[in-house]
């Protein structure tokens, strides 16, 4: 079988991964300077600083989530970011929120705007789904995750918009209030969240 070219496999790489790190590209051995060609012919588009797609690829419109994953690879997306890939908000955020353990590193030169909420590890663990956007596989927290981080940060994004999810939510059956409610306590908002969700029985 004969061996793929730099180019051939930079391109299938690229096809397989949606968006794609010069790492990745250094892991199978693709010299950095074809990367720069191909971006010059037109082949692949620079995202931003070490981050690749492959020019006229179909771009969902969650591919913002897609490249803050790549970028921030301890991160999970969370609050207003994860309220709208639930569709649980009429807001749209103009950066991607991500939760980051406290001691974690953020990036400095992200290819997308980020706004960085700190949890702990194990606040930061529960109830994470992935999905698969643009072949990057996407830590989102689920739906009633989702929630309760909205009251515990409610200072951060407004009481208004943390009742609107918690309605939205269970309205749309997306999350149990016994669900919500294990997070709640997870998260230290279990007073705080008690008479609202009391008022939805």
């Amino acid at each position: 079988m004969p061996q793929l070219s730099h180019r051939e496999k930079a391109i299938k790489l690229a096809r397989q991964k949606g968006v794609a790190r010069t790492r990745d590209f250094d892991a199978i051995g693709v010299p950095r300077v074809y990367l720069q060609r191909l971006e010059k012919d037109g082949v692949l588009v620079r995202q931003s600083r070490g981050v690749y797609r492959l020019a006229g690829a179909d771009i969902s419109a969650a591919h913002s989530l897609a490249e803050a994953a790549k970028a921030t690879p301890n991160g999970v997306i969370a609050l207003l970011s994860a309220l709208q890939f639930h569709e649980l908000t009429t807001q749209t955020p103009h950066e991607i929120w991500m939760l980051l353990a406290s001691k974690a590193w953020a990036p400095i030169d992200p290819p997308v705007k980020l706004r960085i909420m700190r949890a702990s590890e194990a606040t930061l663990q529960a109830g994470v789904e992935r999905h698969k956007i643009d072949g990057v596989s996407v830590p989102i927290t689920s739906p009633a995750k989702t929630v309760a981080d909205c009251f515990k940060y409610r200072n951060k994004i407004g009481l208004d918009i943390a009742l609107e999810a918690l309605r939205d939510a269970l309205r749309t059956k997306r999350a149990s209030v016994d669900a919500i409610w294990r997070f709640a306590q997870l998260n230290r908002v279990a007073t705080v969240m008690r008479p609202y969700l009391e008022a939805t029985q």
